[in-house]
């Protein structure tokens, strides 16, 4: 797949809207405008009036239309989801170094590199090129030198697949601590499933390690019943799982005990990290997933899909 193409994929608007709490803070600090009238329709003639109601009905039409097609929308990411499944199985399992590539998978993806690479080998100079060069997971860095130098000996499956590929997602490897790290060495997959109802969930699955007994951890967004205006659905709340940590372990991972709505905080803080909460899950679910060898590899990151 071309450069071009995965930036136009990229850059598809998200369906969702941010969640209702920081929409209810900006509606408060617009409260002295939203609602009261300017005058400016009062005083427009009777005939001119009954237009603009003419209006307002075909745009409640619209919006009916709107709402189906975000209904539809999401019943194709269900089709496709399905469809998706037998990829995401192959990758997890050479990822935890249960199978191995066939040849000919091999020889696909190594005459894919070659190209990619003669493509920013064109482009070399370019200055969005340059500045993306050295990033985390690209296999010709010293970084990753480095980290190969480390994980020689164990050479089964990928070893921190997940890990390299999160660390090149800004939203996420901001909010890696060092200490975060050593656990997220152990996560060997995440998988995405849909809720009945409009949400989605994020399983985490975590081989044994020292700090933790689970080795599923779960993350579930929910999103109001009722769409939005214009019929994207609207981020309500998200639950995690609780971790149940080790003797002496326990780390700074709030990714899966996201803050309640209601809990007892400044209302810019919790806007904030509530808004955080919500758009790490997206990325998740929207890039992490789809394009995690692009991520592990650092291509995602010199393409800007950071």
């Amino acid at each position: 797949m071309t450069q071009e193409t995965n930036h136009q994929q990229n850059s598809q608007p998200n369906r969702t809207q941010p969640p209702p709490q920081l929409v209810s803070l900006l509606h408060g600090k617009l409260n002295t405008l939203i609602g009261k009238s300017s005058g400016y329709i009062e005083n427009l003639p009777e005939d001119v009036k009954r237009r603009i109601h003419g209006l307002n009905c075909y745009q409640s039409e619209h919006a009916k239309l709107e709402a189906k097609f975000q209904e539809e929308i999401l019943a194709l990411e269900k089709k496709y989801l399905k469809l998706y499944q037998p990829y995401y199985e192959k990758r997890s399992k050479v990822v935890r170094g249960e199978c191995e590539p066939t040849e000919e998978e091999i020889a696909t993806g190594a005459s894919l590199f070659e190209l990619e690479k003669s493509e920013r080998e064109k482009q070399e100079g370019d200055p969005a090129i340059e500045k993306n060069k050295d990033v985390q997971g690209d296999p010709t860095t010293e970084n990753n030198k480095e980290v190969k130098g480390t994980i020689e000996d164990a050479c089964k499956g990928i070893p921190e697949f997940w890990l390299t590929a999160m660390k090149n997602l800004v939203t996420i490897s901001e909010n890696i601590t060092e200490r975060d790290e050593e656990a997220l060495k152990h996560l060997i997959d995440i998988r995405i499933s849909y809720l009945e109802n409009p949400g989605f969930q994020l399983e985490f699955e975590f081989e044994e390690n020292k700090f933790f007994s689970n080795t599923l951890l779960v993350k579930t967004y929910y999103y109001q019943d009722e769409p939005g205006y214009g019929g994207d659905y609207v981020y309500d709340h998200a639950e995690g799982t609780k971790i149940d940590w080790k003797e002496g372990m326990d780390l700074t991972i709030t990714f899966f005990n996201p803050p309640p709505p209601d809990c007892e905080e400044d209302d810019d803080d919790l806007d904030s990290r509530l808004e955080l909460d919500y758009q790490i899950g997206e990325d998740i679910k929207e890039k992490l997933i789809p394009r995690a060898i692009d991520w592990y590899t650092g291509r995602r990151k010199e393409w800007g899909g950071g």
